[in-house]
């Protein structure tokens, strides 16, 4: 197709300048250009974007063209006309059930695929060589070599101190980058560990110095709540699993990582590799508490252990019975024993890619993670399968039905992701400079099935108009009569999920400020039990789902049909009006508190100044796309470039990668947030003497230069930036 369109663009350019030269005494002398361009551009169809999000803009043709005549034709004799519904319904047509279980299969009799191990290692290999027999356009590796944490020759245990000591369990599961010794101290339970729970317990005016903390999983990742833990002057933290209807479920712990960051922690904000020479620091996110997960067994035991008042009456739903400390006269204390001893390993992340014919250096990236560290069926095996069964299809697509994707698809197989994304982060990390400038979409692929009956879905706003096309193309598995879009529902917007730390998506949005996606079946109420133990087996998957296979088939068709789509259409399908109506949302929670700002001689002014240049640059973008010449390559890239900055913007300029890698204002973690921003003007309504007046300024000011700075980059050239501040 780009050599067709490069003939053709030659052709109209030397026909111009052949009238050109014949008239140049006449009044002819633009003419001539104007005739050999028109007669090109009459031969190519127009393309529409569907901006609704309706999905009905289904006639994009991959490359054809009108002849003179007005019928449609080819470029060259021997290439297909590919429109998107015959991509849509080849993708479908290719994918197979059996390929995908036979994927799955690869994992079956082992009991685990710990990152950097000899497993971890074989299923690198495996996937290399699958790649390659893919006859993908390059694969490729990325060594690293990262500080990760392992269970030490003796086994963590967990005691009873009372007049003897009794041991309640000596769990094979482990923390990773837990403080490794022995702490003793006085149990409270905490529920889940947010910061809510936490004022709960202050409120009831029981000190927290000295304790070992107890909560259950759920709500936020066991790396929050150790966080959370640590500011009350604690000395370690146990956590359970939450309940399950499968009873077996309660006699095993998680395996989980307690580092409140991702990527290796001991060289933040720089890539593992072998050449780099690390400063010697490590992550503020590390714990320096030592922290455990208990079964649900031993925590119903601790429980029975404990005298001191009853739960709150929001919590008792967990385990009947349960206590929140002990009384003041007992002498009951939890002993805590870890000895996880810290190793260096070389970990591999894979590549594969597809390389675009028009623009290869502009990609969509779909990831798995591929260690776990028991079976991990769910946690890696079904991600790592629909990647491969994704690359297999879209290969096949190009190299025998005359697809042509006009930008790259990269495959990605990550290592260490039971340990914070590390293996994705130290990518992120090693090509910082460039990432944001090619990649445009992340679609991650990691427990895409622990259920069955509902969907479950974070993304990008920038992908909701996508994702939602999407889900009214795909048949539900578990309805043969309806599509996902019915199973998300009509308000499925606002139950987004946002991305947690443990989400491989996280630090391509939060980090990198590329739009992500995350997609997955689970059973609400009724969480799948076995993620992160070593139970974590094919044949409880399948027992947990009932339509294994059927899902991850729908699953990959999700997930292929966004990354086809946006290597497909002329124009990328990001939404950025998306973020228009966030930042209104926002501004709309702000109002109440315009009177406790002005208090302060302060004003939300600049702010709203802010949100408006952004609505009427985004308007300015609409109107540059709607009026644009579509079939100019060079114009139609740069408006595509233009989109494609509308999430990098929203990383604040003015705090260091190193010190807070975070940046997003909108998904990131810090005070630079618009959330933190929220929380203290909030605090700020109850009581005014909390707030320090000149961290609320500070805040103030990067939520506005951000938000401004995203609208001065999405209108492009300063001169036609509007200066409301």
């Amino acid at each position: 197709m780009v050599r067709a369109e490069a003939y053709l663009n030659s052709e109209a350019v030397w026909w111009g300048s052949v009238i050109f030269l014949q008239h140049k005494e006449t009044p002819f002398l633009s003419t001539g250009f104007l005739i050999g361009y028109l007669s090109y551009r009459g031969r190519m169809q127009r393309v529409n974007r569907c901006l609704d999000g309706s999905g009905n803009c289904e006639m994009t043709p991959t490359a054809s063209y009108f002849s003179d005549d007005g019928m449609e034709g080819e470029e060259a004799p021997e290439q297909r006309i590919l429109y998107w519904p015959d991509l849509r319904k080849m993708l479908s047509s290719k994918l197979s059930v059996s390929s995908l279980e036979a994927n799955l299969r690869q994992r079956e009799g082992k009991n685990s695929f710990e990152a950097g191990k000899v497993e971890d290692e074989s299923a690198a290999s495996h996937i290399h060589e699958q790649f390659t027999s893919f006859r993908l356009d390059d694969v490729w590796n990325d060594e690293h070599y990262v500080r990760l944490q392992d269970k030490g020759s003796s086994k963590n245990q967990v005691f009873i101190v009372e007049d003897a000591q009794e041991e309640l369990e000596s769990p094979d599961a482990y923390v990773a980058y837990s403080k490794s010794g022995t702490v003793t101290g006085k149990p409270i339970y905490v529920n889940y560990g947010r910061k809510e729970d936490f004022q709960k317990i202050r409120n009831m005016r029981v000190s927290m110095n000295g304790t070992i903390i107890i909560f259950r999983a759920g709500k936020i990742t066991l790396a929050e709540k150790v966080a959370n833990a640590r500011k009350e002057g604690v000395v370690g933290a146990l956590m359970y699993l939450g309940p399950s209807k499968d009873q077996k479920a309660d006699s095993y712990a998680p395996f989980g990582h307690a580092h409140l960051g991702t990527g290796d922690p001991f060289t933040p904000g720089f890539p593992s590799f072998n050449h780099t020479q690390f400063p010697p620091v490590e992550s503020s996110g590390l714990p320096h508490i030592p922290v455990q997960t208990i079964s649900r067994k031993a925590a119903t035991r601790l429980f029975g252990k404990m005298d001191g008042e009853k739960c709150l009456e929001d919590w008792t739903a967990d385990i009947m019975g349960c206590k929140v400390t002990v009384s003041n006269n007992s002498k009951m204390k939890v002993k805590l024993t870890v000895n996880n001893v810290m190793v260096d390993r070389k970990i591999l992340n894979i590549f594969g890619v597809i390389k675009g014919f028009e623009e290869p250096d502009r990609y969509v990236v779909l990831g798995a993670q591929r260690d776990s560290w028991g079976p991990g069926a769910a946690k890696a095996g079904v991600g790592t399968a629909i990647l491969l069964e994704l690359a297999r299809v879209i290969s096949d697509m190009v190299k025998n039905d005359d697809y042509k994707p006009r930008r790259s698809i990269i495959f990605a197989s990550w290592s260490a992701g039971e340990y914070g994304a590390v293996g994705a982060t130290e990518w992120l990390e090693g090509y910082s400079t460039t990432l944001h400038a090619k990649a445009f979409t992340y679609i991650n692929l990691d427990t895409a099935v622990l259920g069955s009956r509902d969907v479950k879905i974070s993304a990008s706003p920038l992908l909701y108009s996508l994702l939602e096309a999407t889900m009214k193309r795909v048949k539900d598995p578990t309805n043969n009569l309806g599509y996902l879009y019915d199973k998300a529902g009509s308000d499925w917007i606002k139950k987004v999920v946002p991305l947690d730390l443990d989400n491989a998506a996280f630090p391509f949005l939060a980090y990198s400020g590329i739009p992500v996606v995350s997609f997955g079946f689970y059973n609400e109420g009724d969480e799948y039990a076995f993620l992160g133990t070593t139970e974590d087996t094919l044949a409880n998957l399948k027992e947990k789902t009932g339509q294994l296979y059927p899902l991850m088939y729908a699953a990959a068709e999700v997930a292929g049909q966004i990354a086809l789509r946006l290597t497909h259409d002329h124009e990328l399908f990001l939404d950025f009006d998306r973020y228009s109506d966030e930042l209104l949302s926002f501004q709309e929670k702000l109002w109440h508190f315009n009177a406790n700002v002005k208090e302060l001689g302060l004003t939300l002014n600049w702010l709203y100044f802010a949100r408006g240049d952004f609505q009427r640059a985004a308007d300015t973008l609409r109107r540059d796309i709607e009026n644009s010449d579509r079939e100019n390559r060079i114009v139609r890239r740069a408006l595509n470039d233009r989109m494609m900055k509308v999430e990098y913007d929203f990383l604040s300029p003015y705090l260091s990668p190193k010190d807070a890698p975070f940046r997003h204002i909108f998904f990131g973690r810090g005070s630079h947030t618009l959330h933190s921003l929220l929380e203290n003007l909030e605090q700020l309504a109850v009581n005014k003497t909390s707030v320090d007046v000149n961290e609320l300024k500070e805040q103030l000011a990067l939520a506005t230069w951000t938000i401004k700075g995203a609208a001065n980059a999405l209108v492009g050239d300063i001169w036609n930036t509007d200066n409301e501040i």
